[in-house]
């Protein structure tokens, strides 16, 4: 029987191939196979994203929303503080193409007022022979864009010697849309604002508490439980109180910003805490250990990109809840004040029932609070499960 093995003492031949290894020659890959295989960490993540429908369109209303928050002077038809004494508590204006049976564009009608003198309420009536049309592009009141550079160009205005209140007005004749625009300024970078300081303090003290154990872990855990059990509401109100009422807008803008991050960051800390705990006795965090990789880099570098899909969700729920939480503080008259305009100041004039029974349309900047709210939760959803390596 012949045998393949060299002869006693003699070298045994080399037998590996010096040719580059192919992986495709072991396995022949379809276009679309190899599409995903070689596909990026972020390239998966937008795939699985954009199959989340509400999610997708969540994403590209918040995306308006915060660009427009550039620039509201040229969204907003009329000037932040411009007042009209004649329009005062005037309703909503509708939109009209046509105007008996001919196409006219995009127009309002006028209003006749008069003064009902036994409930002393305002009435207004359409004017179906006063026709005013929408200018679009067009020059209206000035203003200051970012209180920098003067401007008058607008989006559309209202007809020459017209109005165009397509939300109504308030008790001082300020147009109610106008204002809206202005808010969405403040409430959404107070939330973004909010959430990076929540971030930092959660992240770090969390990441610290979990890291460690032992002792730290101890005392993070009781002062998060002594925050936690205090109603927030209450210590809203405790701490915005204690802004005195001499400092400007900017000040309580950022003292209101600063509160709401002091004291939402204690959810984030306990979920970050607990996934340190299981993750930080994982193979690879010795191996970077042994490396002399420093606890910070430890914590930054290897720790807290393994449940990053945690922390979008968490981030996404956090910025709605500092909206919301602003919006109360200032419908409360303890938040931000005039002249600064969020959705909170307002909601603050409509604290009044009378004022909502009469005049309805002063609670619409709730409407953009709840679509707000309803689109960062959908839009947490869709990066939540794109994000997730076992989704």
């Amino acid at each position: 029987m012949s045998s393949s093995l060299p002869p006693d003492g003699e070298a045994i031949g080399h037998f590996v191939a010096t040719t580059p290894f192919d992986p495709q020659s072991v396995e022949v890959l379809t276009p679309e196979q190899e599409k995903i295989y070689l596909a990026s960490q972020l390239r998966l993540m937008w795939w699985k994203f954009r199959r989340h429908k509400a999610a997708v369109i969540s994403g590209v209303f918040l995306l308006v929303l915060y660009a427009s928050i550039l620039v509201c002077e040229f969204l907003a038809p009329y000037n932040l503080e411009n007042r009209d004494v004649r329009s005062i508590y005037m309703p909503p204006q509708s939109i009209h193409l046509f105007h008996e049976g001919d196409f006219v564009g995009p127009f309002v009608y006028g209003y006749d007022f008069k003064l009902n003198m036994d409930t002393l309420k305002r009435e207004y009536t359409p004017d179906r022979s006063d026709v005013q049309p929408l200018r679009f592009f067009c020059r209206g009141d000035s203003y200051e864009f970012w209180g920098l550079i003067e401007g008058n160009l607008h989006l559309f205005c209202p007809a020459e010697k017209g109005y165009a209140y397509l939300l109504g007005t308030d008790r001082l004749g300020r147009d109610v849309l106008s204002r809206i625009i202005y808010g969405t300024r403040i409430s959404l970078t107070i939330g973004l604002i909010g959430i990076t300081v929540s971030f930092i303090l959660g992240i770090t003290i969390g990441g610290v508490a979990g890291y460690y154990g032992g002792w730290i872990d101890h005392v993070v855990q009781r002062v998060i439980e002594v925050l936690q059990s205090i109603p927030s509401i209450p210590l809203w109100l405790a701490l915005a109180a204690v802004m005195p009422v001499t400092w400007s807008p900017i000040l309580v803008y950022f003292g209101i910003t600063i509160i709401l991050g002091l004291i939402d960051w204690t959810g984030l800390a306990r979920a970050v805490r607990s996934k340190l705990l299981s993750l930080r006795e994982e193979e690879y965090v010795m191996a970077a250990e042994l490396m002399g990789a420093s606890p910070p880099r430890v914590i930054f570098r290897h720790l807290i990109p393994g449940f990053m899909s945690h922390l979008i969700a968490s981030a996404t729920i956090t910025i709605p809840t500092m909206i919301l939480g602003e919006t109360a503080l200032s419908f409360l008259g303890l938040g931000l004040r005039p002249p600064v305009t969020s959705w909170g100041v307002l909601l603050n004039e409509a604290q009044n029932i009378n004022v909502v029974a009469l005049y309805p349309w002063l609670i619409l900047p709730v409407v953009p609070v709840i679509l707000v709210i309803l689109a960062f939760n959908f839009l947490g959803d869709g990066l939540r499960d794109a994000a997730d390596p076992y989704h």
